[in-house]
């Protein structure tokens, strides 16, 4: 399925006879004609076989759906509805008005929905075909409009998915209204199965695609079972479902449903089997293979819903409950699930031996987490999630790995490939119910409450001296959690110096390991933690920040925790001074490791390209507070004692949060690596950090900087240009002069470059997420030929010489 198949060639005839050419006849419905919704009452217009009818359908109590159904069957399967999203109520009509018009009114007179052609060629007839089609044409029999060119979620044979033709799924398998999957062939070619930002339309994750070199042109469902995608000379790209059947004995349909799964469906045209059961739809074939793993999305519902688990099983995908959990709506299984436990509260109240860990083999929740270890036992992960308060669910594997979630997660699957991956999840151990929401107090609190209203009942005499002791105890009570609520480091772990204590151990800051516009680093060794080296980074005051910029900074990196970020120990917020303290990376940056006389191979800067590109989507997509880092270049990755890549610097200044579109007035970053939308007051957003990351990708490739004033050759001196000329011109050899191990890869160095000038596109729309990025380097996806990318080169000239 989905791929390239080989034919018997009476096949590939099907293929190409046209299959549109047959004569449709059709009972015309006139001009002023109308049907109205009743109770219990299925009026239609029919097509001539009869095979298929246009009216309305109960669906619920006092709603009415606008549809197009297989007729002769005895379950009334709907094909196209116009209006799922805003039933009608009983005596709405639908009319084709005296001036041609195709409307649909609700009882009250109001248009709920219309067919949008224009009237002005005159509207002569509607009819609803034997293919299942309603068109409304002219005098000419010119079809002005046609269900099929707006499909809701289904295909028909003789229907056509042209480009920018969508299919949406349902929202359940009895509500019409619009859900949560889309199919699509995009206007570049590209056909694909969208998961949507719902309840909005918008696609928001790929988990099935047909990319080819050959822009597609439109998915064909013929009449002898064959779904495939062509280009527009006709060539078939890839066949979606192939199932030769004798059109005349069955009726055939592709639907998209409520699951994400793209069905192909057939049903015999005979009322019972020779076993006297009723016939049924059954499944001839369907994409994708698997939706339980085929979905992994970064922020998103999953396959199944938050907080649940997706099982393949024969009849298809089955959302299930964890332990301790329970559907949280039984009409709509992917609306996830729910705890039925008081969850594990971050005060004393809730010790780590009041729950229990359950296992559960063969299983994963790819993405959100929100910590990371390794190499560790699976008995020091039970352990760490049980002693974390946030902490409820881990994922251990075989590898020793150990990732930890907090509510709600998602992409949840169940499935046999996952040999050795196991999630641990908490339950609290004496199975009780939820708290009563709002309640903070604990039993101390409590018991303290009944004392106090006893005395307050028995003796109203002491009131005078009660009422201010009450009084002095709430005050300070409610001050007294203002003053925590004010320390933004609360569960992060992050110990807090004082100015002496990193005085002291920094030597009086005696050596220093790089400086920048906003900080100094210095090398320091921590006496309280074992003779622990760390770098010590004192901010500027002329960073201009006030304690509240400061501690949120602090409280968004002090959140992060990702391999690829450095990780941030411990903070000094005394008077003036405001200083950080950091992991110390034993190998400094990377641009003296990359720039040096001792090259890194070409393997180790792969493997550094892929852990930026990872760092930078864990900030972008999966942290709590989201950052735009602003100033990604070569001296601001340390490598670690393995060469590790690890982003620093990220969040200093001052973070730059996605709902804004833009915070700040000056032009942030360093030169040659700040994108365009700086100098053309264009919002800033996470595609400022791709651009930065293209820069340094062709960095990392050639082993050069961006700018060199000193190339003999005037066509070198700015390595983006240089490194797409000698890419179109087949000429990537001359980028490697000196590096006769990449010469060797050079097919993977190619395809490095061009992730890198997809990168730097001048249009922010243009540049692939972080994800995508990921994607392409690992080989998950394949590259697509990127555009000219000239128009970039006066503006990292422009960055260049301000």
């Amino acid at each position: 399925m989905a791929s390239n198949l080989a034919y018997p060639l009476f096949f590939i005839v099907l293929v190409i006879l046209p299959c549109y050419t047959m004569a449709q006849t059709s009972k015309n419905i006139s001009l002023g004609s109308s049907l109205t919704a009743k109770n219990d009452d299925n009026s239609s217009w029919s097509s001539p076989s009869g095979e298929f009818a246009i009216g309305f359908q109960q669906i619920v109590k006092d709603g009415f759906l606008l549809a197009i159904w297989f007729d002769k069957i005895q379950e009334k399967t709907i094909v196209w509805s116009a209006n799922g999203d805003s039933l009608v109520p009983q005596g709405s009509k639908v009319e084709l008005t005296s001036d041609g018009q195709f409307v649909l009114n609700d009882a009250k007179g109001n248009q709920v929905w219309s067919a949008d052609y224009s009237t002005s060629t005159g509207v002569s007839y509607a009819a609803l075909l034997d293919t299942g089609n309603f068109a409304i044409a002219n005098q000419n029999s010119t079809y002005l409009w046609e269900s099929f060119d707006e499909p809701t979620d289904t295909m028909l044979p003789t229907q056509s998915l042209k480009q920018n033709g969508v299919l949406y799924a349902r929202y359940t398998n009895t509500n019409y209204s619009t859900g949560r999957f889309m199919f699509t062939l995009q206007s570049n070619g590209h056909l694909l199965l969208y998961t949507t930002n719902f309840p909005q339309n918008s696609a928001n994750s790929e988990y099935w695609s047909a990319k080819y070199t050959d822009i597609g042109f439109q998915v064909i469902f013929n009449q002898s079972g064959l779904i495939y995608f062509t280009s527009k000379n006709g060539s078939i790209l890839s066949t979606i479902s192939a199932n030769p059947i004798a059109s005349q004995d069955f009726y055939q349909r592709a639907t998209l449903e409520y699951d994400g799964v793209l069905r192909h469906y057939t049903y015999p045209k005979i009322s019972s089997s020779s076993e006297g059961r009723p016939m049924a739809w059954s499944t001839a074939s369907f994409i994708p293979p698997n939706i339980c793993t085929s979905i992994v999305q970064a922020r998103g519902f999953g396959a199944c819903g938050f907080n649940s688990l997706c099982q393949l099983e024969d009849a298809g995908p089955t959302c299930l409950c964890p332990e301790g959990y329970s559907i949280l709506d039984p009409n709509d299984k992917l609306k996830g699930c729910k705890q039925d436990f008081a969850p594990q509260s971050c005060d004393a109240a809730d010790a780590p031996d009041e729950f229990d860990l359950k296992e559960m083999k063969n299983t994963n929740m790819p993405f959100l987490d929100y910590e990371l270890f390794l190499p560790v036992s699976e008995d020091w992960c039970r352990q760490s999630c049980l002693e974390d308060c946030f902490c409820v669910v881990a994922i251990f594997n075989s590898g020793g790995q150990c990732y930890k979630k907090g509510l709600p997660f998602s992409n949840g699957r169940i499935d046999p490939s996952l040999t050795g991956t196991k999630a641990l999840v908490k339950i609290r151990k004496d199975n009780s119910t939820l708290k009563n929401g709002g309640a903070n107090f604990t039993k101390k609190d409590d018991s303290t409450l009944i004392i106090v209203g006893s005395v307050l009942l028995s003796s109203l005499g002491i009131l005078n001296f009660i009422l201010p002791l009450v009084t002095y105890v709430v005050v300070s009570r409610t001050f007294s959690r203002k003053a925590l609520e004010v320390q933004p480091y609360k569960g992060m772990n992050l110990k807090y110096f004082t100015y002496e204590e990193l005085k002291k151990a920094t030597n009086e800051f005696k050596e220093e390991l790089g400086s920048g516009a906003s900080a100094t680093v210095f090398k320091g060794v921590l006496a309280c933690d074992e003779g622990k080296c760390v770098a010590v980074k004192i901010l500027y005051a002329k960073v201009g920040e006030n304690d509240m910029e400061f501690n949120a900074e602090v409280r968004a990196i002090g959140r992060t925790n990702q391999r690829n970020l450095v990780q941030l120990l411990g903070y000094c917020n005394e008077g003036k001074h405001r200083i950080l303290v950091y992991e110390y990376m034993i190998n400094g940056t990377l641009a003296s490791f990359l720039f040096g006389e001792a090259r890194p191979n070409w393997y180790q800067r792969r493997q550094i390209a892929l852990g930026v590109s990872k760092g930078l989507f864990y900030l972008h997509e999966e942290c709590s507070n989201q950052i735009v880092h602003c100033d990604i270049k070569p001296q601001n990755i340390l490598l670690d004692d393995t060469f590790t890549a690890k982003i620093s610097d990220f969040g200093l200044a001052k973070l730059l949060r996605l709902d804004q579109t833009r915070t700040i007035t000056g032009i942030r970053g360093t030169r040659g690596y700040v994108a365009p939308e700086w100098f053309k007051n264009l919002p800033i957003t996470t595609k400022v950090d791709v651009y930065s990351f293209g820069i340094l990708l062709l960095e990392i490739i050639c082993c050069r900087k961006k700018y060199d004033e000193e190339s003999a050759d005037e066509d070198q001196i700015i390595l983006a240009d240089w490194a797409y000329d000698c890419y179109n011109q087949r000429k990537l050899h001359l980028l490697l002069e000196k590096n006769d191990e990449t010469n060797e890869d050079i097919k993977m160095m190619e395809k490095y470059v061009m992730v890198a000038m997809w990168c730097i596109q001048e249009d922010p729309s243009l540049r692939p997420s972080m994800k995508k990025v990921i994607h392409m380097l690992e080989g998950i996806v394949d590259v697509p030929i990127p555009p000219d990318p000239s128009s970039f080169t006066s503006s990292i000239l422009l960055d260049l010489t301000h």
